[in-house]
């Protein structure tokens, strides 16, 4: 059987949705928006205000800093299966790094405001929610620190 077509089935195929109830995947299934980057366009940029969450399903995407010499050293790629985004979850609100599709990049978004709300209106929302992020967030840690240490010696 085949996976459902657009934005649903881009919606219900990700892998960071797996640990959510049914009932708190139709919530976020109602803000659901496809997302299509082209190769070299940003889906953020460090110090702007970052307004909106990514699922990604296809393709690959950068994630870089800026050094105080003016460069941009990418920290870390993700691809299919990845999120992009948790300065949204942060006050005040602002992109920690650029992002960059390296190549077509296919996926999910949410309104950064709109997820914000859902959560705070729905306890069990966020907090379903915020579990799955820290696991992502845990992993792009441990593959920042494996970088940083490979580059170091």
């Amino acid at each position: 059987m085949s996976n459902p077509p657009g934005i649903l089935g881009a919606f219900a195929q990700h892998e960071f949705l797996r640990g959510l109830s049914e009932r708190n995947l139709m919530i976020l299934a109602s803000g659901a928006r496809p997302l299509h980057a082209n190769p070299g366009e940003y889906l953020a940029r460090e110090g702007e205000s970052a307004r909106a969450f990514y699922l990604i399903n296809a393709g690959q995407v950068s994630l870089g800093m800026h050094t105080p010499d003016g460069r941009v050293v990418i920290v870390q790629t993700v691809g299919p299966g990845e999120v992009i985004g948790w300065s949204w979850l942060v006050p005040p609100h602002r992109w920690q790094f650029d992002c960059r599709a390296e190549d077509e990049v296919q996926g999910v978004m949410f309104d950064a405001e709109w997820l914000r709300e859902k959560c705070e209106q729905d306890h069990s929302l966020g907090y379903q929610f915020l579990k799955q992020m820290i696991i992502k967030i845990a992993s792009r840690l441990e593959a920042t620190r494996e970088q940083l240490l490979k580059s170091r010696f």
